[in-house]
């Protein structure tokens, strides 16, 4: 069976501990089937539960529910906790934690009868596997239309054309750190002008300090080498950016959206000191090697090819992630439905 959500898992552990050891831990024994979750802390929000599929052990931060098998079905109670979500039953004191008698209150007149619960278990588990099946496409798709991008944006800087020379970044743009002014998240004054730092906009201020279009570059953070954001992206009109973004200014819209592509393409690891904070400094920006069409024109051909790609894949990946959202209403609603006798 495949279960729903990422929040959920088939507990199969491999790992185990000896009878001896569990009695000084003062772990609780749970047998196959049980449902358990976090019961304690922060841990309550991951909102994770779990259907044990062997006999385990859990510590005192975990509380598990053990299903009468004459009178309910182990996944029909897995599934009724996949309705609610943990900090229905928490407390609001400090430390978060749900009490046994409170989970206890809520299971009682819950469960129909038998039969009936296994034709709704029937019909969950069909339809869950088919969305777990829908799902793992729709992901994989997601991932290869971002593939075929980053693939095709490799090939066009290393297929490069007869005109093409090597430039470094101070040699083809205008380095404007030293116009930057960082202010303090307690002294800005909110307004409609975006505040750029190392990753996008981070705030809106009410003046700005640059006008025009312009090429902002990550100049520190844990992003320059996860790339989980951008570490390159064209802005204009009026705007202020911190000292955590370089700004560079190009002769030609062209050559600064080609230098984004070609920044995107690369790692940046080897210009990149500082192992707690990277930090790309300006010395080790300029001395990037950009390679370039000498004509602008070709320059554009280039930048319009790879913005035509990047909106088509943009537009697949809006698609798969709105059917990956759908997926996931429709499983809430099953549940809600199953629940409430409407299934």
């Amino acid at each position: 069976m495949n279960l729903p959500g990422n929040e959920t898992e088939m507990l199969n552990e491999t790992n185990s501990i000896s009878e001896e050891t569990r009695r000084i831990l003062g772990a609780a024994t749970f047998p196959k089937g049980s449902v358990i979750f976090p019961k304690v802390g922060g841990a309550i929000a991951t909102n994770k539960k779990r259907l044990i599929a062997r006999d385990s052990c859990v510590d005192n931060n975990v509380m598990g529910v053990i299903p009468d098998t004459d009178k309910i079905d182990s996944r029909l109670l897995f599934y009724f906790f996949l309705e609610h979500d943990l900090s229905e039953f928490a407390n609001d004191a400090g430390l978060p934690s749900i009490k046994k008698t409170t989970v206890e209150d809520w299971l009682i007149g819950i469960v129909p009868p038998l039969p009936e619960q296994q034709r709704i278990v029937g019909i969950l588990d069909e339809a869950f596997d088919g969305i777990a099946t829908a799902t793992a496409n729709a992901e994989q798709n997601l991932q290869n239309a971002r593939a075929l991008f980053e693939s095709h944006l490799q090939s066009v800087f290393t297929q490069r054309g007869e005109r093409w020379v090597e430039k470094t970044l101070d040699q083809i743009s205008t380095n404007l750190d030293s116009k930057r002014v960082p202010i303090t998240k307690n002294v800005r004054s909110s307004g409609k002008y975006p505040y750029y730092g190392a990753s996008g906009i981070v705030d809106y201020v009410a003046e700005y300090i640059f006008d025009g279009d312009a090429l902002l570059i990550s100049e520190d953070g844990a992003n320059l080498l996860a790339r989980s954001t951008p570490i390159a992206f064209s802005v204009s009109g009026k705007y202020w950016v911190n000292n955590h973004a370089h700004i560079l200014k190009f002769e030609k819209l062209a050559t600064q959206r080609f230098v984004e592509f070609y920044l995107k393409s690369i790692k940046l690891d080897e210009y990149i000191t500082g192992a707690a904070q990277p930090k790309l400094n300006q010395k080790a920006l300029n001395s990037i090697p950009i390679p370039i069409p000498t004509s602008v024109e070709e320059q554009a051909k280039v930048v319009n090819g790879l913005e035509l790609l990047a909106e088509e894949t943009q537009r697949l990946a809006s698609l798969y992630q709105c059917k990956l959202a759908a997926l996931d209403e429709l499983k809430k609603s099953l549940l809600q439905q199953a629940f409430s006798g409407m299934l």
